[in-house]
């Protein structure tokens, strides 16, 4: 999936596993666990090769208890509930909690090991447990609401406002306000919802693990590039097939070359139906858990006074209402849908063979070279993985004048890991650690993501602690002749994600629970769409797209070729994404009662007829591997916004376009507006700030190229 963000959560559960970083030994007597001690280490990053799977579960359990030593001395505060003696203090509280979690959660779907499994159920369960204690203190929330319900005559600044009705409102929505009876009904749900995103996600890996195509027939092999063909017999050696074998899965890098490439119709019907059908049926099959999911957040919708789901979840976000993000989803569609009835007329005129969902990416690149002469394998010569990544670099300092500088020895989580200081470009200053991972493994999940080690924030001392940043992907791996060579997707994957990154960076929000990344759910993906636009600007091209064997800079006739074709194909790239947004909003609408179920792909179909989905496209994710919706809380009913932030993005790129993309001015501007701000200021507000205006949708159907400019 080409964007997609993982927001690492301290006490609540959504990942698939944890990660193993040496055996499950039990600890020595002598041995200090390394998790409970400040680590030793430049910045302070993770010793990843100290820590033990054995480590976890008691640092976890004395972290909590520590963080309720944190709570109780607040609640005993014989003093008048203020603004630091309640809401700042409960913010900075957890600080132990807070790293064990990140530490914990942040590679859980990276370094998978059946170990870690046994594990993460216990840990998930024990911090849901006292997230849930800690939201449903009366005591506590006592204090808070006393707060807030004085808040107006205590001259707090923004920021302190901000923080003030946030933690109010996340404690009501988190179950302060509900009898004890209904407390507890609450608890019961949130630990079966845990169980159930551990199971979903563990089904997901399993079953995308377990598929492989095996190929003896070389001629089945025709149309594929020569570095997928080399993969392919790699990916074999590796599964210890016989010589002369090519193995292809379902990871992003072996299956989309397939269907975009293979001649072989038959070996990309093989591959979409894989995928199609992933954790559908047998032994990994996800229906039984969305049922129960389904169940689930109905009932805790109801018991929060909710009517739905997808209600509770926008209520708190910009959309405020599922009707106003589909309302945005319905215009997207709408433009999306007729234009893909345009794109399947003009690939069937290429083919005496009915189009089928498996030949729509084939087709198209027979269309695009046609009509664009833009082969996209000649592309990816230009598009070395080192290459792009100092690209990101160059634009991150050209932009906001700060220098990535590559630390070798530091702590890594695995071996393919790079680790880079991050300073200020004129005054030297650290401002954060950047770490990548960027290629696939049996033990890691599909997609790319950003997250954090160590979040920003601001000390009692007002010093300014510096956070730790990683990027996670699954681009190409290199082969014996070749680099990773990243088609165009991979290169506005890479971008976004880096723009998450900048955005966890750079960050100078005073409080913990304001910085970077920890903004309105359908804000946060402005900073890393905005950076995509700027993957594919001929000025940035010219910096950083070299080809991989001769060094030359990309010719302006590719580049030429490359915008000529940019809004090649947007129909079905909008039409997924659109729909599988509605999809998720659908769902999350449904209420099923304790005894009731649903077919889940009688579901969807269902959807797609209400949709009047073209035939021969598909959602982007089917239900039972619809991870962002069904693997944790994170973007259900909230797929949406993607869609919604690219209303910013591509509106406040327009303002970048008016001024030369890297007018100093305003990237000032939105550094300080957007990066730097993170969710101290209602984000509406801060986009103004930076654009001058509100933002049209107008600017999101122009980029795609769905109505004119």
């Amino acid at each position: 999936m080409k964007k997609k963000l993982i927001m690492a959560a301290v006490a609540v559960a959504g990942a698939s596993a944890l990660y193993v970083f040496a055996k499950d030994t039990l600890p020595s007597m002598n041995r200090q666990n390394p998790l409970l001690s400040d680590y030793q280490t430049q910045y302070e990053i993770p010793p990843f090769d100290k820590i033990q799977m054995s480590d976890y579960m008691p640092a976890l359990r004395e972290a909590i208890n520590l963080q309720k030593a944190e709570v109780k001395a607040i609640v005993e505060n014989p003093e008048t509930p203020n603004f630091e003696n309640t809401i700042l203090a409960l913010d900075n509280s957890g600080e132990l909690l807070n790293r064990v979690a990140l530490l914990f959660s942040g590679l859980d779907e990276a370094l998978n090991s059946p170990e870690s499994e046994e594990v993460a159920a216990t840990f998930y369960s024990e911090a849901q447990k006292w997230a849930d204690e800690m939201a449903m203190n009366p005591e506590l929330f006592a204090r808070i609401e006393s707060v807030y319900n004085n808040r107006e005559a205590m001259n707090l600044t923004t920021p302190q406002l901000r923080l003030v009705e946030k933690t109010y409102k996340n404690a009501v929505r988190n179950g302060a306000k509900l009898s004890a009876t209904d407390q507890d009904s609450l608890k019961a749900i949130n630990s079966r919802l845990t169980d159930l995103y551990l199971k979903f996600n563990k089904n997901l890996l399993a079953a995308t693990n377990e598929f492989v195509i095996s190929i003896t027939d070389t001629a089945r092999l025709a149309g594929l590039p020569q570095g997928v063909i080399d993969a392919a017999a790699e990916a074999a050696a590796e599964r210890n097939l016989p010589a002369g074998t090519y193995a292809f899965t379902l990871h992003g890098p072996s299956r989309l070359p397939v269907l975009q490439y293979a001649a072989d119709r038959d070996l990309r019907r093989q591959v979409y139906e894989g995928y199609t059908s992933l954790a559908s049926s047998g032994k990994y099959d996800n229906g039984p858990v969305i049922n129960d999911i389904v169940k689930a957040r109905t009932a805790k919708a109801r018991l929060l006074g909710y009517p739905d789901f997808a209600s509770y979840s926008t209520a708190n976000v910009m959309a405020k209402t599922p009707q106003a993000a589909m309302d945005l989803l319905n215009q997207v569609w709408t433009a999306a849908r007729s234009r893909v009835n345009e794109e399947v007329a003009e690939m069937q005129a290429l083919t005496s063979e009915k189009i089928m969902p498996w030949d729509y990416s084939y087709y198209a690149e027979k269309l695009r070279q046609q009509k664009y002469d833009l082969d996209e394998d000649q592309l990816r010569q230009y598009f070395a993985v080192d290459s792009v990544l100092q690209g990101v670099f160059k634009m991150a300092n050209t932009l906001y004048g700060v220098n990535f500088t590559e630390l070798p020895d530091a702590p890594k989580y695995h071996p393919e890991v790079k680790v880079y200081d991050v300073t200020d470009a004129k005054t030297g200053e650290h401002i954060a650690v950047f770490m990548n991972d960027y290629f696939p493994r049996a033990s890691k999940r599909q997609g790319a993501w950003m997250s954090e080690f160590k979040g920003e924030y601001v000390d009692e001392n007002g010093n300014r602690v510096a956070p730790i940043i990683y990027n996670v992907g699954n681009f190409t791996r290199p082969t014996a002749t070749t680099p990773a060579l990243l088609s165009i997707d991979d290169v506005e994957t890479l971008f976004h994600e880096f723009g998450h990154g900048l955005h966890g960076m750079l960050t100078r929000a005073q409080y913990r629970s304001q910085a970077g990344t920890n903004v309105d759910r359908d804000f946060v993906e402005l900073p890393s769409q905005i950076h995509e636009h700027w993957a594919v600007a001929p000025e940035m091209l010219k910096q950083y797209a070299h080809h991989w064997k001769t060094g030359e800079v990309i010719p302006d006739e590719l580049i030429a070729k490359l915008e000529a074709a940019g809004h090649h194909n947007q129909g079905f790239t909008t039409g997924e994404l659109a729909s599988a947004a509605m999809l998720d909003l659908y769902w999350g609408q449904l209420n099923l009662e304790a005894g009731d179920s649903v077919n889940v792909l009688d579901f969807e179909r269902s959807v797609a007829e209400k949709l009047q989905m073209p035939a021969e496209l598909q959602f982007r994710y089917r239900s039972p591997y619809f991870k962002h919706v069904f693997g944790s809380d994170g973007y259900a009913s909230g797929y949406y916004t993607y869609l919604w932030a690219e209303v910013l993005d591509t509106d406040g790129f327009e303002l970048f376009e008016e001024r030369g993309i890297f007018d100093p001015e305003t990237a000032a501007s939105f550094k300080k507006n957007v990066l730097e701000a993170g969710g101290s200021e209602d984000p509406m507000i801060l986009y103004v700030n930076f654009r001058g205006r509100q933002p049209n949708v107008d600017a999101l159907l122009r980029n795609r190229g769905l109505i004119s400019k």
